[in-house]
């Protein structure tokens, strides 16, 4: 009975020293690390592999994510420099750079990055109007994340970004930005529309003008080639009179001849339908024309007769 009760008091103890052996065992997954104390104070930490603690002694204080994590922290209220109440919310992206200084430097750190980065919006946004820290969400960002960055160092912590994720202002002041925008959609509007009629008039204006401008031009090359025509038809009357007085002159004409077709032109000039009557300046050329007239009356008359008396 005693060999029993031994036995068993046997395998219990090493039933026992198994169970805390393998209790002190730590296999720590890659991104992790444990922070280990000894008998309460920091002793070391653990990265990725397999570790043996020393029973007793040593205890994990601590499992830590290395990976980036993210914060998102409810809205809050901030007070804008032109006194108008907005609500904030912030996403916070940290990591974990030293798992010591993240244990033992803070008691909650996560609750230490939520009030630090509250107040450093506040402080920010409240040097801004409304409209500035609307469209200046990148330069708030910036400046947040390096001042919620430098105050977490301390801690262990590294802040990668803050971002601003909404931006939410009072009701009424909801209403009168999108009245706002509205009126500036409407005027753009207008603005377009004002610049495509003028543009139109433009395009209308120049085609009137450069149809104007091809019409004169068709209108001057028709008068060009009409006046052209005339001059081309007065030199060749020109040409042909003169080739008919050079012909004339070759022939050697007799004086007969002249005075003929001297009487021929002055019963142009005399049919009544000339308004003016040119005269010889000369009276002596008058007195010969007469002259000569006369010499071809009587030249024919005697013609006549001496014809019929040879009929007689």
């Amino acid at each position: 009975m005693g060999d029993i009760i031994g036995i068993i008091a046997f395998v219990s103890v090493g039933v026992i020293a198994l169970i805390m052996i393998f209790s002190y065992v730590r296999i720590v997954p890659q991104s992790e690390a444990y922070v280990v104390e000894r008998l309460g104070a920091y002793h070391k930490t653990l990265s990725v592999g397999f570790h043996i603690l020393t029973p007793i002694i040593d205890r994990v204080a601590k499992k830590i994510s290395l990976k980036e994590q993210i914060l998102d922290f409810p809205p809050q209220p901030v007070i804008t420099r032109d006194n108008v109440t907005i609500h904030v919310d912030t996403i916070v992206y940290y990591i974990i750079t030293d798992p010591k200084l993240y244990t033992y430097g803070i008691d909650n750190p996560i609750n230490g990055i939520e009030k630090m980065s509250i107040t450093t919006i506040r402080n920010i946004v409240g040097d801004l109007e409304l409209d500035e820290t609307l469209t200046s969400r990148e330069t708030v960002n910036a400046r947040v994340r390096e001042i919620i960055d430098e105050a977490t160092d301390p801690w262990g912590i590294k802040v990668n970004r803050v971002e601003l994720k909404n931006i939410i202002p009072p009701r009424d002041i909801q209403e009168a930005m999108e009245k706002q925008m509205r009126a500036e959609r409407e005027r753009r509007e207008l603005i377009l529309r004002a610049d495509g009629e003028k543009q139109s008039a433009v395009l209308r204006a120049e085609g009137e003008r450069d149809s104007t401008l091809l019409r004169a031009d068709a209108r001057r090359q028709e008068m060009i080639a009409e006046a052209q025509g005339e001059a081309d038809a007065i030199l060749l009357l020109a040409e042909a009179q003169a080739k008919g007085i050079r012909m004339i002159a070759d022939a050697h004409p007799s004086a007969e001849y002249l005075t003929i077709k001297g009487f021929e032109a002055l019963e142009k000039v005399a049919n009544g339908r000339a308004t003016k009557l040119i005269i010889p300046s000369e009276i002596q050329n008058i007195a010969g024309l007469l002259a000569s007239m006369r010499e071809v009356v009587s030249k024919n008359e005697d013609d006549a007769e001496e014809s019929g008396s040879s009929e007689g």
